[in-house]
C-alpha cells in the first residue's frame, strides 16, 4: 500500500503542474494607494491607474487625469501599444489630445449640464472619481478585478455609477485579452447622454502602430483605414502594425449584449482607437445617411446600461477571418 501512495503522489503532483501549464501562466495584482498594478507570469502587464497619484507629473503643464485609465498597455513579450504622452515625453510622439490617456471609458454631453468627461483634461470637474477596489482575484491563466467609481459633473453632484469588472486573459503565447462588463447606473435621477462623437471606450496607440507609420485597421465587414472603418457599425475593428520587423495588433470586440451593438467606431488613423455606440447622429452625418437619427441614451433613476467589450493584444498576423473566429469565440 505505501508503494501505491509513493506513486500517486508525483503522478498528482505531475497532473497538477500540466494543469497549471494548460492553463497559462499566473496573472496576480499589486495594490498601491493610486494604481493595482497587473502581472502576468510575474511580468508587468497594465496597470489599473484610478486615481490622480500627485507625484506623478504631466510632461504637459496643466493637464489632469480625470478618469481611470489602463496604462501602460503591453503586447504578451511587453511590447508597449500605447502611446506615452501626456505622462512621459517619447520623441516622435503626437503631443493632440492631452485627454487620450492610455485605454479609457467615458464621454460627453451627460446628464443635465451637459458634463464633457470625455474631453476634460485642464479641469478638476468633471471626473470619474474612484470609490474602491470590490473584487482583486488572481489565477492561472486569468485573473479579475473590480471597481466601483462615481461620475461627478461639473456642480459637484455623482451623475452615474459606475461598476467595472475587467478579466485579464493569458490566451496563449501570442496573445492577451481584457474582458470588460462596465454598468453605468443613474443613481438618483434620471440621466441622458446626448448623442455625440465624443466617447467612449477607446486606447490610444503608440505612434508605430497608426495609419501614418503604415498600420491598418480593418473591421468585421471587411472596410478598411480609418476612411473605411470610421463612423460605421461593426461586431469588432483590428488594427495592426509593425515594429521592429515584428507584427502587432490590437482588436476590440463589442459584445452583442452590450448598448446600441453593433456599435459604432470613432476610431482614428492618427491613434485614437475608439468604441462609440453613442455617436449614431454625428456619424450619420458625416456619411450622408438620408435620415440620420440621434441615439440619446437615458437611463432611468436606478436602472442601469451596459457596455461590454474585449480587447485583445496580439503578436503575429491576424487577418480577417481569424479575428472574426476568435470574436465569434467571445460572443457565443
Amino acid at each position: 500500500m505505501r508503494h501505491k501512495v509513493a506513486l500517486l503522489v508525483p503522478c498528482f503532483l505531475l497532473v497538477l503542474a500540466l494543469s497549471i501549464l494548460a492553463a497559462g501562466p499566473a496573472v496576480s495584482f499589486k495594490e498601491g494607494r493610486y494604481q493595482v498594478d497587473v502581472f502576468i507570469g510575474g511580468e508587468l502587464f497594465t496597470s489599473y491607474m484610478h486615481t490622480p497619484d500627485p507625484s506623478r507629473k504631466m510632461v504637459a503643464t496643466g493637464i489632469l487625469q480625470t478618469k481611470p485609465i489602463l496604462y501602460p498597455l503591453t503586447s504578451p513579450s511587453g511590447t508597449v501599444l500605447t502611446r506615452a504622452y501626456p505622462f512621459e515625453d517619447v520623441a516622435g510622439e503626437a503631443k493632440d489630445h492631452p485627454h487620450h490617456q492610455g485605454l479609457y471609458f467615458t464621454v460627453d454631453n451627460v446628464g443635465p449640464d451637459k458634463d464633457v468627461f470625455w474631453g476634460n483634461s485642464k479641469n478638476p470637474l468633471p471626473a470619474i472619481k474612484h470609490v474602491k477596489i470590490t473584487k482583486m482575484k488572481g489565477g492561472n491563466g486569468a485573473g479579475t478585478l473590480a471597481a466601483l467609481s462615481h461620475w461627478v459633473g461639473k456642480a459637484g453632484k455623482p451623475l452615474l455609477e459606475e461598476q467595472r469588472e475587467m478579466v485579464f486573459r493569458s490566451l496563449s503565447s501570442d496573445q492577451t485579452a481584457i474582458d470588460f462588463t462596465i454598468t453605468l447606473r443613474a443613481i438618483d435621477q434620471d440621466i441622458t447622454i446626448d448623442d455625440t462623437k465624443e466617447g467612449m471606450f477607446a486606447i490610444r496607440v503608440a505612434q508605430w502602430l497608426t495609419e501614418k507609420a503604415g498600420a491598418r485597421y480593418i473591421n468585421s465587414n471587411g472596410e478598411e483605414l480609418e476612411k473605411g472603418v470610421w463612423g460605421k457599425r461593426a461586431r469588432w475593428v483590428r488594427l495592426q502594425g509593425e515594429k521592429d520587423g515584428k507584427k502587432y495588433g490590437i482588436v476590440i470586440m463589442d459584445h452583442p449584449k452590450s448598448t446600441n451593438s453593433p456599435t459604432w467606431w470613432h476610431a482614428r488613423g492618427y491613434g485614437c482607437f475608439s468604441v462609440n455606440p453613442l455617436g449614431q447622429l454625428d456619424f450619420e452625418k458625416a456619411h450622408k445617411a438620408p435620415d440620420p437619427k440621434p441615439y440619446n441614451l437615458t437611463i432611468k433613476k436606478g436602472q442601469q446600461a451596459p457596455f461590454i467589450y474585449r480587447v485583445l493584444l496580439y503578436e503575429g498576423d491576424a487577418d480577417q477571418a481569424r479575428v472574426e473566429t476568435l470574436y465569434k469565440a467571445y460572443a457565443k
